[in-house]
């Protein structure tokens, strides 16, 4: 990292997820290996789908009408009122005031791969059934992917930056990484980044059903994301928002702002393979991992901890497999490093993904605990030379974790963090 880049701390985290809201549920409940997959209770037609369970955020752990007025609740989508929680949840763990900002120099990115889906399916419904004359006067704001960050600037008064990146299940990801390059150059001081996913829908599962990229496991629906495991058979979905609060490091001091942890790196990539599939060498996927440790100036074997994308898809495990032994090399040239998916409990959050899997980096880092992959009962032999942290967290000191996110279109993004030291 040059002298003339700016370093930049994480001071706030928010999420919400099929755990709850905050960080301290997320974390315990990953570092006991619990699943929060279960049986899908949303969606209209559930019979109509071969999948049928999901990491569901459940009305038992979020009552939209315990953070809004019910009047301003039915004018948001649900991918919205996730991001706006995740955010408030991170902007008071910050402890920042709107006299600590320059307002200009305040920035949001917020992004997610679908937008409203949910707003898509009712207003589609009604209209189908009543013409088109119901479609809600709400419904493009509602729709939009950009709204999440035009609502949360709103809330906090933030006037600088502001913008969504849509780049599929590398979307918050890429909010984080961008992020990240804003404040080193410059051109901001506190950065709102993250990103939220609400397409647990009949559209959403109908969707990715017809892919046939979804697991059918129906029996077991706290098994069926099994990350490496030769009996995997499609990913689960998932939903919630996560939110991280980036500073630039003098301007947090300043404040006497609590620091989680150092952002130091960050890679893009494209594979220009295939809309859907990944490259199967995972040539590019590591070329996002090398830029990112070529950016925080250290060497591949530096790096203690990867929280994999393992999706749970054939293709996709082996591809990212191969790509972290091209970079960092196996068992048998790197025993220390330590790689799991806690997708394996999360289901997968798509555009959300990258920034709830960054925020497992940074408590790994804190809590000197890696979490497990749960469900990684057989290896095949494609994954088999990394340590995945089967099925039980482990403690080690982690100096240094990054996230891996992989989207559809090819999208390739890698962060990686650092425990914070003056």
């Amino acid at each position: 990292m040059g002298n003339d880049k700016k370093r930049v701390v994480v001071t706030g985290m928010g999420i919400l997820s099929a755990y709850g809201v905050g960080v301290d549920k997320f974390w315990t409940a990953l570092k006991n290996g619990e699943s929060s997959i279960s049986r899908i209770e949303s969606v209209e037609h559930p019979e109509s789908h071969s999948a049928k369970f999901a990491g569901e955020i459940k009305e038992s752990v979020f009552n939209p009408e315990d953070y809004f007025d019910p009047k301003d609740a039915k004018k948001y989508d649900k991918v919205i009122l996730y991001s706006c929680v995740a955010a408030q949840n991170a902007y008071e763990d910050s402890g920042l005031t709107k006299d600590d900002v320059d307002e200009y120099r305040f920035g949001v990115i917020v992004g997610s791969a679908a937008g409203g889906f949910h707003t898509i399916q009712q207003n589609h419904t009604a209209m189908i059934a009543k013409g088109y004359s119901k479609c809600s006067p709400f419904t493009v704001p509602m729709l939009l992917a950009n709204m999440s960050a035009g609502k949360i600037s709103i809330m906090f008064g933030a006037k600088g930056i502001n913008k969504a990146i849509v780049t599929a299940c590398a979307t918050s990801a890429n909010c984080v990484g961008d992020a990240f390059r804003a404040i080193q150059w410059g051109e901001a001081d506190v950065i709102i980044a993250g990103g939220s996913e609400a397409a647990i829908c009949d559209i959403g599962i109908a969707g990715f059903c017809a892919m046939k990229a979804l697991s059918r496991r129906a029996e077991e629906p706290e098994k069926a994301s099994r990350p490496f495991d030769k009996d995997r058979d499609g990913f689960v979905m998932g939903e919630g928002a996560g939110v991280l609060i980036l500073e630039e490091l003098e301007h947090a001091k300043k404040r006497g702002a609590k620091i989680y942890a150092e952002v130091v790196g960050y890679g893009q990539t494209s594979d220009a393979y295939d809309i859907v599939a990944p490259n199967p060498e995972g040539t590019s996927a590591a070329k996002a991992m090398e830029l990112a440790v070529k950016d925080a100036g250290i060497e591949p074997r530096e790096v203690d901890y990867i929280n994999a994308h393992g999706t749970s898809t054939h293709f996709g495990d082996i591809a990212e497999s191969r790509a972290i032994k091209s970079v960092f090399g196996d068992r048998t040239e790197n025993p220390k490093l330590k790689v799991s998916s806690t997708k394996s409990m999360t289901g997968h959050l798509l555009g959300a993904a990258g920034v709830v899997e960054s925020i497992v980096c940074i408590e790994s880092i804190l809590d000197g605990v890696v979490p497990p992959t749960i469900n990684l009962e057989n290896r095949v032999e494609e994954t088999a030379d990394l340590d995945y942290v089967p099925n039980k967290a482990q403690e080690m000191n982690v100096k240094y974790a990054m996230t891996n996110s992989f989207g559809f279109g090819g999208h390739n993004a890698a962060v990686l963090f650092k425990k914070y030291s003056e």
